[in-house]
């Protein structure tokens, strides 16, 4: 088997042919998208690529479970390399996916040992009283949930109510949320109730009971509605909605701050990761943007989180073009903005495919 193209998979460039052959007891074993061969088959099992098939729902996974966008491709990565160094064992006496799914969780557990969770500003302290509080310290990026762009973890040309699921079940809000579950809890959590695995499946996959499943999943729920936030808390868009982003981009951009503000819930909230300070209350987001104002900034639509998201370019000092400052991600609600999550960090950029600088000649059009 020659190796194929991918993208950083780490794995060898050249594998030789591997031939797996089905034994009676072996009539479940599934390739790729786990299609089941028949009693006795041959297969020539291309291992490499039906990892690939299975890299952008491991991705989804292990963000869900570790919040770090950066993390979630690591555990990925070495998920892959421990299913080829291990393939040997496998036989293909389960299917292909429960398997990886099994060697991605005992990855995520122990990356999770005795870690702190990540989050939020809203989740480390109360909101600033007043909008004229400084900044403060930037905080190590490893204290924050990640964004992450949809293409590492949705499959858009998925079934419809797929995505949906997948873009409801990785915003901002409901990933920080399982933040606060026991890692075991969350990974029922995401297994059973995003992921529909039956409860005899995820006690496979965790060498635990069915009863032992179903009550970490009972008390995993009940964390999860005590923080009033479930998949299906948000509710669903509607054609006002990409007005409403229209709107927004013209008001930020002509730096009409009243305009901006105009779009906000009442209950808006206003934070800028990896500064731990946050705002609630459309005085309070109105009075620090008035303050702050946007300069000439310029938005990018970009796809993160399921959610309405943007690049925010600011003018560069030097040469009159824009330089990367941060990825902003929205929510919505009832057609007004419910939360601006702005993500200082320009090095997320490369992370959305683009440049840390664009030219005055070249900016974005929308």
């Amino acid at each position: 088997m020659t190796g194929i193209q991918r993208r950083e998979t780490g794995l060898p460039t050249a594998m030789t042919p591997t031939t797996t052959v089905l034994s009676p007891d072996d009539t479940t074993a599934a390739v790729g998208a786990d299609a089941a061969f028949g009693l006795g088959a041959t297969v020539d099992f291309d291992l490499e690529r039906s990892l690939e098939t299975y890299r952008r729902e491991l991705t989804a996974y292990c963000y869900r479970m570790l919040g770090s966008a950066d993390e979630a491709e690591d555990a990925v990565q070495d998920t892959f390399l421990r299913a080829w160094r291990g393939f040997e064992t496998f036989e293909g006496r389960a299917p292909l996916r429960a398997w990886l799914y099994r060697i991605a969780t005992n990855v995520c557990m122990t990356m999770l040992d005795g870690r702190r969770r990540r989050a939020l500003p809203m989740d480390l302290q109360a909101p600033s009283p007043t909008a004229g509080a400084a900044l403060g310290a930037r905080l190590t990026e490893s204290v924050w949930v990640q964004p992450i762009p949809d293409r590492l973890a949705i499959d858009g040309d998925g079934d419809p109510a797929d995505v949906a699921v997948s873009r409801e079940t990785i915003r901002l809000a409901f990933v920080a949320a399982l933040q606060h579950l026991p890692p075991r809890q969350r990974c029922v959590l995401v297994l059973r109730d995003v992921l529909r695995w039956r409860a005899a499946e995820v006690a496979d996959l965790l060498d635990a009971s069915v009863v032992s499943v179903n009550g970490l999943l009972r008390r995993a729920r009940a964390n999860l509605s005590a923080r009033s936030t479930t998949p299906a808390d948000r509710p669903p868009s509607n054609p006002r909605d990409q007005e409403l982003l229209v709107r927004y981009v013209e008001a930020f951009q002509r730096k009409d701050m009243h305009a901006l503000v105009s779009l906000l819930r009442d209950d808006a909230v206003l934070s800028m990761p990896p500064y731990a300070l946050w705002l609630q209350g459309r005085s309070a987001i109105s009075e620090w943007l008035i303050a702050k104002a946007c300069g000439d900034s310029v938005l990018v639509p970009v796809e993160a989180n399921g959610s309405p998201s943007f690049a925010v370019y600011k003018p560069a000092i030097r040469d009159g073009g824009f330089e990367a400052f941060g990825i902003q991600v929205l929510e919505l609600s009832e057609s007004q903005v419910a939360a601006i999550h702005t993500f200082i960090d320009p090095s997320l950029f490369e992370r959305f495919g683009l440049p840390p600088a664009i030219g005055p000649r070249r900016r974005p059009e929308h």
